[in-house]
């Protein structure tokens, strides 16, 4: 496709934003169900005389990584990228959303009590597993969507308001983990059961399927005006592309920037609403309204951020800057010091300014390191080594939950110090500050654009 035909078909405005916003729409159903028992996590590892699950904090652990198992293990993320890269944004987002439904539904399933009691398989609850696999499918169809929806937006906003344009898709999709992280423990206090938040999450998707439908009538629409004015078809991806992707320092870096970035940030959400309950005394209702302005907060910022860098540039600063303040805020956690619910919410809305500068700028510096044709698979990778922390650092912090920071109460009551789990998140952000001052000195030996503004003159 020429740069000309590109101009020409995307000269509406009103045809890309509604392009986004639809895409966006299923995303921000898909990010419900990927944190909607994140504020649950008291529930869950409380005893079931109490009132809970009787899960282990290392089982919860186990769980909230299986959102990447099949991700990582079985490659499924690798090749979603590239069957999105051969057959398209059509085909992939719809296949996407219908393992997401799937798996909502098993999970769902798994934590209601419709699953039989009891039982176990290598040392976890059988219900965990089971649990644990739902969250597998979905994460594999959340995953390949996200990529999908990241090239339908580069697809349309190429030449224009690009970070602008993602970084709204992100502030939908944050409205999601903000909406699980305040109704989720609502929805489950007033109906008694930790499954009907999932099953809500999962008729949520059920819309969101539909609506990537209304986009696939747009995107069919708009590959025959492209073809009618063209008259001939791009030269497609091919599986030796690869080498150029895998070859090129500069992806590499922002790849393993998003795995430390996010590694300070998904899985501390999982154990945030604890951390409030247990070091701020918060209390277990309300656990997830603090960890929510996170989310909310990026609905503002992120596309404030994006449309930032479409104007004035200096993207590998403003991910620099994101890293050094994830290391603050958690640091910040750590540090056994005013340990009041509002500091909480202070230190919260600063993590939302680093969740929102680093994403704006670095989804759309992509495609100034990784041609157009390449790109699903470009993203796949990278979602496919952020994938790794999504699996490994929650049973991790699980694990060290329950060895170093587990204690009885002299009431006998069990309780949880969190500060070790957070020196932990603090040295991921420290990586993330190095990779970013490598990733802003690549650029400036290679040339990549990255301090340049995105919205063409």
């Amino acid at each position: 496709m020429t740069e000309t035909i590109k101009r020409k078909l995307s000269d509406s405005s009103a045809a890309r934003w509604t392009a986004m916003l639809i895409v966006s729409f299923t995303m921000m159903c898909g990010y419900f169900i990927t944190d909607v028992m994140s504020p649950l996590g008291d529930m869950l590892t409380r005893s079931v005389v109490d009132g809970g699950m009787g899960w282990t904090p290392t089982e919860y652990g186990w769980f909230s990584g299986a959102y990447s198992w099949l991700n990582i293990f079985l490659l499924m993320l690798l090749f979603g990228g590239i069957i999105l890269d051969k057959m398209g944004v059509r085909f992939t987002g719809v296949m996407a959303c219908g393992l997401m439904v799937g798996g909502a539904l098993l999970k769902a399933y798994a934590v209601s009590p419709l699953f039989p009691e009891g039982g176990m398989l290598f040392g976890f609850k059988t219900q965990m597993w089971m649990a644990g696999l739902g969250f597998a499918i979905f994460g594999m169809g959340a995953e390949i969507c996200g990529i999908t929806v990241s090239k339908v937006i580069v697809k349309w906003f190429t030449g224009h308001e690009l970070a602008l344009a993602l970084g709204l898709q992100v502030a939908m999709a944050r409205l999601g983990t903000a909406a699980a992280l305040f109704f989720s423990p609502r929805i489950a206090a007033a109906w008694g059961g930790i499954s009907y938040p999932v099953f809500f999450g999962a008729l949520a998707l059920c819309i969101g399927l539909l609506a990537y439908l209304v986009y696939c009538v747009m995107d069919r629409r708009l590959d025959k005006s492209i073809a009618a004015a063209q008259g001939e078809e791009e030269e497609g991806f091919k599986l030796s592309d690869i080498k150029f992707v895998v070859t090129n320092k500069g992806f590499w870096l922002i790849a393993l920037l998003c795995l430390m970035f996010y590694a300070g940030v998904f899985p501390f959400l999982k154990f945030a609403a604890q951390l409030m309950i247990y070091k701020y005394g918060v209390d277990p209702v309300m656990a997830g309204d603090i960890p929510a302005i996170l989310p909310f907060g990026t609905i503002l910022l992120t596309p404030l951020f994006g449309s930032l860098y479409d104007r004035i540039g200096k993207g590998a600063t403003l991910m620099v800057v994101g890293a050094m303040m994830l290391v603050a805020v958690h640091v910040l956690f750590a540090l056994p010091i005013l340990n009041e619910w509002w500091f909480a919410l202070i230190v919260m809305v600063l993590l939302g300014i680093a969740f929102s500068l680093v994403p704006s700028a670095m989804w759309p510096s992509v495609p100034k390191i990784i041609p157009q044709k390449q790109l699903g698979t470009a993203y796949a990778l990278i979602f496919y080594v952020q994938n790794i922390g999504l699996m490994c650092v929650p049973m991790l912090i699980g694990w060290v939950i329950d060895r170093y920071a587990k204690f009885t109460l002299p009431d006998g009551n069990v309780s949880y110090d969190f500060t070790a789990p957070m020196w932990i998140f603090a040295l991921f952000g420290i990586v993330a500050v190095a990779l970013a001052f490598m990733l802003k000195a690549e650029d400036r030996r290679k040339g990549y654009g990255l301090e340049e503004a995105n919205i063409r003159k």
